[in-house]
C-alpha cells in the first residue's frame, strides 16, 4: 500500500467533507454494533447491562480498534471512503504507517477517555471524602477543557483541512488517500439538465402552496357539468333537497348559500373555512351567508 501512495506531494488532499463523513460512519457503526449486541440480551431481565455498560462499550470498541486502526491503519468509515491514516511525524516524504505507540495512544485517547467520562460519575458519586470530590471536579474541569480544545481544533480544521479531531492533531496522524483519486469529468449537458431540473423542482415547491387545489378541483367539476340550462330532473332534485351538491349524499343539517342548491352543514362549512372565496360547484354562486333550510326533510322521501 505504501508503494501505491507514492510520495506525499503527489497524494491528493482529502476533502473536509470526506473526513467528516468518515467520522459519521464510525459513529453509525458503533451504534449499530451496540444495538446488535443489546439485542442478544433482549430476553434477559431489564437493566442487566446497565451496571456494566461503559465496560462493555469499551470492550466492543477495543475489538473494533484491533481490526481497524491496529491492523489496517484506518477506521471502517475511512476504509469505505478510500482513506487511511498516515504518520505525519515521519521526516520522509513516502507513506509511513502509524507506529505502535501512536496506535496505543489512539486507543487510550478514544476508548479510554470515553470510558473514564462515562464511569467518572459512578466512581465518585457515593464517595463523600474531600479528596474524591476534588478528583471528580478535576476530571470534570479536564473534560470541559478538552471539549473547548476540540472546538478550537474543529475551527482550525475548517480553515486548513487537516486533523479533523483533537486526537489526530496530538498524535500527529493525518488522513490521506489510499490510492490516487482520478479526476471525474462531468459533461455540460448533464450539468445543464440537472440545474434545469433542480430549478424547476424549486419553482414547484414555491408555487404549489399558493395553488388552491380544492377550488381548482371544484372549478373543473363545474366545467364538466354545465351550469346553464339545468334539466328538469336536476331542478326537481334541488327543489326537494335530496342531495348535497358537494358530497352527493343525503344532506345532513341542510344549508343554503343563497343559490337553489343545498349542502350539508359540515361540507359547506369546512369548504368555506378553507377558502373564503368559495363558490357553488353547480352554479358558481359565491357564499353570501349560511342559512339552514326552514322546512323538514324526512328520510322516507328518499324512497318516494
Amino acid at each position: 500500500m505504501a508503494s501505491s501512495i507514492g510520495n506525499e506531494k503527489s497524494v491528493n488532499p482529502v476533502l473536509r467533507i470526506s473526513q467528516l463523513d468518515a467520522l459519521e460512519l464510525n459513529k453509525a457503526l458503533e451504534q449499530l454494533v451496540w444495538s446488535q449486541f443489546t439485542n442478544c440480551f433482549h430476553g434477559f431481565k431489564p437493566g442487566v447491562l446497565a451496571h456494566f455498560e461503559p465496560e462493555v462499550k469499551a470492550f466492543l470498541c477495543l475489538i473494533l480498534w484491533k481490526f481497524t486502526i491496529y491492523s489496517k491503519n484506518a477506521t471502517v468509515g475511512q476504509a469505505i471512503l478510500n482513506i487511511q491514516y498516515k504518520n505525519n511525524l515521519s521526516q520522509t516524504e513516502k507513506y509511513q504507517p502509524l507506529s505502535k505507540h501512536q496506535k496505543l495512544w489512539y486507543l487510550i485517547f478514544t476508548v479510554g477517555g470515553r470510558w473514564l467520562e462515562e464511569r467518572c460519575y459512578d466512581l465518585f458519586s457515593n464517595c463523600q471524602q474531600q479528596s474524591f470530590c476534588k478528583i471528580k471536579s478535576y476530571i470534570s474541569f479536564g473534560s470541559g477543557l478538552l471539549k473547548l480544545c476540540g472546538l478550537l481544533n474543529f475551527v482550525i480544521f475548517l480553515q486548513k483541512g487537516t486533523f479533523a479531531t483533537l486526537t489526530e492533531r496530538i498524535l500527529g496522524i493525518r488522513s490521506v488517500f489510499c490510492k490516487p483519486q482520478s479526476v471525474r469529468q462531468v459533461g455540460f449537458e448533464y450539468m445543464n439538465r440537472e440545474l434545469l431540473w433542480h430549478g424547476f423542482a424549486e419553482f414547484l415547491i414555491y408555487l404549489l402552496p399558493l395553488i388552491n387545489v380544492q377550488k381548482l378541483k371544484l372549478k373543473i367539476s363545474s366545467w364538466c357539468s354545465p351550469i346553464a340550462g339545468l334539466s328538469n330532473s336536476e331542478n326537481t332534485l334541488a327543489a326537494h333537497c335530496r342531495e348535497c351538491s358537494l358530497c352527493g349524499e343525503w344532506p345532513t343539517m341542510p344549508h343554503t348559500i343563497g343559490c337553489p342548491h343545498v349542502f350539508c352543514y359540515y361540507c359547506i362549512k369546512s369548504n368555506f373555512l378553507f377558502d373564503m372565496y368559495f363558490t357553488c360547484p353547480k352554479c358558481g354562486s359565491e357564499v353570501h351567508s349560511l342559512q339552514p333550510l326552514k322546512y323538514k326533510i324526512e328520510m322516507t322521501e328518499l324512497h318516494v
